[in-house]
């Protein structure tokens, strides 16, 4: 702040010096009656525009700052209102048959299953009643009221609160895969639409290594929009199906929350602190409420999260993604089985990697060609007979259990969650 100060008393120099000079031509113009000479132009008055963009750049900031303290505070209630409503709500999913069997322990116990909703309804009311610390200065003056921003917010909110409700239709009425590739673009067009009103950029920056062939940037146009929405659904798809093991899919949420508030409030020193600003609104009480539900789902799972919580998770990283501008197998080219779930020993209490079989008459061209590759970087385990190829399932859990042996169920997540810290740092690089 001192060095903001120190700027605008220099810059507050320079523009009285260049008013006073002003001041002194236009009185020597009238004095002697002459008209400006094109030759000798008035010097241009800036009216101060720097001094008043850095006070407004440095009030932002502090407002940023006590938004930041009081959501903070909003999320911690939000944690604990989480923890408590859990437990208390098991009873009631059960009755209403929402349940099922951990198929990775002796026990037949029945488990609560769906209890994402819970903490993505906490997560969204925490995220309403936190729009009036935003807008609320915004009221008191309607004619610099920030509707684009109120319209971002609304909109992300609004898709978040659909993922919920198809999520729990979908853990109440199992639906198919092909609505699951649908549904999540149809809840991004809220999105799609306030990105097109507010942005409508389609320029996307080009890699490092690519930039020699294909230029700093390269503009898509429409098809910019068909990659978000695309985005949404890989979002939504990636979290359910690295999954099936206690703690996995709620561990990796929380892994990738806490990397991009890390990354927000590294960010919020540049230009575009006003973007990450906005991710932070959406992740700090989205974890503050997964990680009360971690705290449940962790090994031994008291409750299943469900379809809910990853579609949700996978939502609120797509709009943190799409606005602050930052997939499931779809050609069958190798068999993927519905369920993919590593195997349970019950002698040995530990996980072995699942596998499925591919019948030579029916491999094409391209599947050959693609497990020798995935042969060669030693990815899958082989095994091969006369009509048939036996090969792992080609998921992360099951490649940690064909690197790392059989593994414990928690062992497990605790490695797929330090992949996943590792992941986070080499992209920092």
């Amino acid at each position: 702040r001192k060095k903001v100060l120190l700027q605008f008393d220099a810059v507050i120099g320079q523009q009285a010096a260049v008013y006073l000079e002003s001041v002194k031509h236009l009185i020597e113009l009238g004095l002697s009656g002459r008209v400006v000479s094109a030759s000798r132009p008035m010097p241009r008055l800036r009216l101060l525009r720097q001094p008043h963009h850095l006070l407004a750049v440095v009030h932002d900031r502090d407002h940023v700052m006590w938004e930041i303290i009081i959501l903070s505070i909003l999320s911690v209630i939000a944690f604990l209102i989480t923890d408590e409503l859990i437990p208390n709500l098991t009873d009631l999913f059960v009755k209403a048959g929402l349940f099922g069997i951990d198929l990775c322990k002796t026990s037949k116990k029945k488990i609560p299953e769906a209890i994402g909703v819970v903490s993505g309804c906490v997560f969204l009311i925490t995220s309403f009643l936190f729009i009036p610390v935003v807008f609320g200065n915004g009221l008191m003056d309607t004619q610099h009221f920030p509707h684009n921003e109120f319209a971002e917010v609304l909109a992300g909110l609004l898709s978040i609160c659909c993922m919920l409700l198809l999520g729990f239709a979908d853990d109440v009425l199992d639906l198919r895969w092909r609505y699951k590739l649908l549904l999540p673009t149809v809840a991004s067009l809220p999105l799609l639409v306030v990105y097109y009103v507010n942005f409508n950029s389609t320029t996307f920056v080009v890699p490092i290594p690519l930039r020699q062939w294909l230029g700093v940037s390269i503009n898509i146009g429409v098809l910019y929009y068909v990659y978000m929405g695309m985005l949404a659904v890989f979002c939504t798809n990636a979290i359910n199906i690295l999954a099936g093991v206690n703690g996995l899919e709620v561990g990796q949420s929380v892994v990738i929350a806490l990397s991009i508030i890390l990354f927000d409030i590294i960010e919020l020193r540049g230009d575009q602190y006003k973007a990450h600003t906005f991710s932070l609104h959406i992740m700090i009480p989205y974890l503050a409420t997964t990680l009360a539900l971690l705290k449940h789902n962790w090994y031994p799972s008291k409750v299943f999260v469900g379809d809910t919580f990853c579609y949700v998770s996978g939502m609120t990283f797509a709009v943190v993604a799409i606005l602050s501008h930052f997939m499931p197998q779809l050609f069958h080219i190798i068999p993927c089985p519905r369920h993919r779930l590593p195997k349970y020993s019950e002698e040995t209490d530990l996980l072995h990697a699942s596998r499925t079989i591919i019948v030579k008459k029916e491999m094409t061209a391209l599947t050959k060609l693609i497990l020798r590759v995935l042969t060669l970087l030693h990815l899958i385990d082989k095994i091969e007979d006369k009509e048939s190829i036996t090969i792992n399932n080609m998921t992360l859990i099951n490649l940690f259990l064909i690197k790392l042996g059989p593994t414990p169920e928690v062992q497990l997540t605790k490695n797929l969650m330090m992949f996943q810290v590792f992941s986070f740092k080499v992209s920092q690089r």
